[in-house]
């Protein structure tokens, strides 16, 4: 299967009153992993690109819980989409050997990201032509 057709825009349950909202998220039911590690990203210029690697391990979900950022996702076989992360009860979740490049945020963007593992440094794919070598079975 493509992992491409595994990228998905996923939506929360939301409760909300005259007194404001409250989104959801569990994980193993809104998200289909365990979530091991929570951080976010906030501050980025609109000029900046985050992430800009891949992950032999983890899986994300990232959710913009204010303001807007895009993600262009690739599989580096030629496929990319980019999705705009704009409203606090969605998100996008990113299965494990995707390439994945956060930018174009708001100057009141906070990108929180929910991740299937705790952080290892090794896991990570920072080349994007070692990724591609990897993909194609060309790694050394």
């Amino acid at each position: 299967m493509n992992v491409m057709n595994s990228v998905q825009m996923l939506e929360f349950s939301q409760k909300g009153d005259e007194r404001g909202h409250l989104v959801i998220v569990e994980g193993m039911e809104d998200v289909p992993f365990e979530i091991k590690r929570i951080f976010y990203i906030y501050g980025s210029d609109k000029d900046v690109v985050r992430g800009q690697h891949a992950n032999q391990e983890s899986e994300f979900v990232l959710i913009n819980v204010a303001g807007t950022s895009k993600i262009k996702v690739k599989d580096g076989k030629g496929n990319e989409a980019i999705y705009s992360l704009n409203r606090p009860h969605t998100g996008i979740y990113l299965p494990k050997m995707v390439w994945k490049e956060m930018y174009d945020f708001s100057p009141d963007s906070v990108l929180l990201c929910l991740a299937s593992t705790h952080y290892d440094g090794k896991e990570y794919i920072r080349n994007y032509e070692d990724f591609i070598k990897i993909i194609n079975g060309d790694a050394k």
